[in-house]
């Protein structure tokens, strides 16, 4: 069997049972990055054979994580932080074994996304989720433009070293749209802003530019179609 197990995106604290469980009970667990991973089995007391499973390797990797699964051992799948495939290595792996006849179950809990989209007062009865946006900034720009006249809530993940070049084109493209910003869900410096996508580069200077961000813009609504106004009604607010 192999369990695609859901971890914490920041605090230790919300990982599941379930979760705990099946990585006590695995013949081996297979992670992104495994010093990360070996921060949550040492705060646990769990010890487990590790294999890792990054991006670059996932491929090669392969075949030997197939033939642990062969013999009957049962495998658990992680990333650093959250939900395996959500913009994590891991679709790779689960399409091999399910081809391979070889059992797959989700071993559901934490992932950014779900927790980004509960906090941010924004609608959620349709979304599109992104990921990481491109790094050049003209691919960018351009796949943000393609995305202007989309009415469904948009969700986008950025990196500490590029928030800053992408709040700035998402305010130019986007303007006067509705955007909730949030870094560092769930850690010690958790910070949550909502305003308008034209002031949002300002939101994040110095030391709170530092973390990991989910970028959620509001959908191009008919209002906003037929008079070019924004929908937000007030100035920007900030929870942490």
């Amino acid at each position: 069997m192999l369990y695609v197990v859901a971890t914490p995106i920041g605090h230790l604290g919300d990982i599941t049972l379930r979760a705990l469980e099946t990585l006590k009970e695995v013949d081996g667990i297979v992670c992104e990055d495994t010093r990360e991973t070996l921060k949550l089995l040492r705060h646990y007391g769990i010890e487990k054979p590790l294999f890792s499973f990054f991006r670059e390797k996932e491929k090669e990797r392969l075949p030997s994580l197939l033939r642990w699964l062969k013999e009957g051992k049962d495998l658990a799948l992680v990333c650093d932080r959250g939900t395996p495939a959500i913009s994590d290595p891991a679709y790779l792996l689960v399409r091999a074994a399910r081809a391979a006849g070889i059992p797959v179950s989700a071993v559901p809990g934490p992932s950014a996304l779900t927790a980004a989209l509960s906090v941010s007062g924004l609608p959620t009865d349709a979304v599109s989720f992104y990921g990481f946006l491109p790094r050049k900034a003209g691919k960018k720009k351009r796949l943000l433009e393609n995305l202007q006249e989309r009415e469904e809530t948009l969700v986008f993940l950025e990196s500490t070293h590029r928030i800053l070049e992408t709040l700035a084109l998402i305010g130019e493209v986007f303007k006067n749209r509705e955007i909730t910003v949030c870094r560092e869900l769930t850690k010690k410096f958790e910070e949550i802003r909502t305003g308008l996508a034209s002031e949002s580069v300002h939101w994040f200077q110095g030391e709170n530019r530092r973390g990991e961000f989910v970028i959620i813009v509001r959908g191009r609504s008919r209002k906003e179609k037929t008079s070019g106004q924004n929908c937000l009604g007030e100035g920007g607010k900030t929870w942490s």
